[in-house]
């Protein structure tokens, strides 16, 4: 395993920084629960608000020079201006039906965007019934320069985090409940198929994302839960069950920091594992994970701030 370094924490003014995104010139970019934009300078802290989604941001991309690409759980895709902070909805139906729960994307070169649709029936504020009924209505959508969206993968069990292949070969997206990362050819003898990049993930995958370096990075939201394991194979009539029952009572993520990186064949290059301190929780349940020039960022869903630790 990677050594473990330290980790800085970065505050936000508002709760759940779920997703970090790093533009060319340094400048940190994340969404809060409150729908808020914020852009982070790493070397003083300074944080400033930049735009007001009116939903829940999850997922950010950089969309060319000036835009932000946005995963709104409640609006949908979403376009901001980074300078301006103008918002414009790209999209927030499929089929005519509104998207119930838009989570991460990926931008290919074209501008062909990549993302995922969590649940066909809960939304973010229940995300937990969905994870825990095991529903497997996450999709894998396709939205095409000229507007032309395709829904590409049906089926998918909590579809959360999306990457590209560096050479834009295949298109990943992580099943969150299934604890895999999915993988779909775009191209070569192999165009069409679908196969896993990664399975039996340590815990539970987030957001994914490709770094500088060339690896996919996937956030491990909380590691392997046994009793939700156990309720995977039992009647869903008693899943649903467990999802009405008080919340301090029902299954819930645990404490860790965990981000894992693979290269394109699967194979894993860093696994860095920072336990929290004995003194109390610290930071936890990464979300999000962006790898950028040996610096490896984080969210977290539940976290007032975003972090950052050297990478060994």
């Amino acid at each position: 395993m990677t050594p473990q370094p330290a980790l800085t924490v970065h505050p936000v003014p508002s709760m759940g920084a779920e997703d970090v995104v790093v533009a060319p010139d340094g400048t940190v970019w994340t969404g809060t629960e409150d729908g808020a934009i914020w852009a982070l300078a790493p070397a003083t802290g300074a944080v400033r608000r930049v735009a007001d989604t009116g939903g829940r941001p999850l997922g950010l991309e950089l969309l060319g020079d000036d835009h932000l690409l946005v995963c709104d759980a409640e609006r949908g895709v979403l376009r901001v201006s980074r300078s301006t902070g103008e918002v414009e909805l790209l999209l927030d139906r499929v089929d005519g039906r509104p998207m119930r729960f838009c989570n991460n994307a990926a931008v290919a070169g074209d501008g062909t965007v990549w993302f995922s649709d969590s649940s066909l029936h809960y939304g973010v504020a229940q995300w937990k019934d969905d994870f825990v009924q095991d529903t497997a209505t996450g999709r894998l959508l396709r939205l095409d320069p000229d507007g032309t969206l395709t829904v590409v993968l049906e089926g998918l069990r909590f579809a959360n985090g999306v990457a590209l292949a560096a050479d834009e070969s295949f298109v990943a997206v992580a099943e969150c409940r299934g604890r895999t990362v999915v993988r779909l050819w775009l191209t070569g003898p192999r165009a069409g198929e679908r196969d896993h990049l990664v399975t039996d993930l340590p815990g539970y995958p987030d957001n994914i994302s490709r770094g500088s370096d060339g690896l996919i990075w996937v956030a491990v939201a909380s590691p392997v839960d046994p009793l939700v394991e156990r309720l995977g194979s039992a009647p869903m009539v008693l899943r649903k069950a467990v999802t009405r029952i008080p919340a301090a009572l029902q299954p819930k993520p645990k404490q860790t920091i965990r981000v894992q990186a693979y290269d394109d064949d699967g194979r894993l290059v860093h696994d860095l594992d920072l336990r929290p301190p004995a003194s109390g929780p610290g930071y936890h349940m990464v979300t999000g994970v962006r790898e950028h020039d040996g610096k490896v960022w984080v969210g977290s869903l539940h976290e007032p701030s975003v972090a950052v630790l050297d990478l060994p």
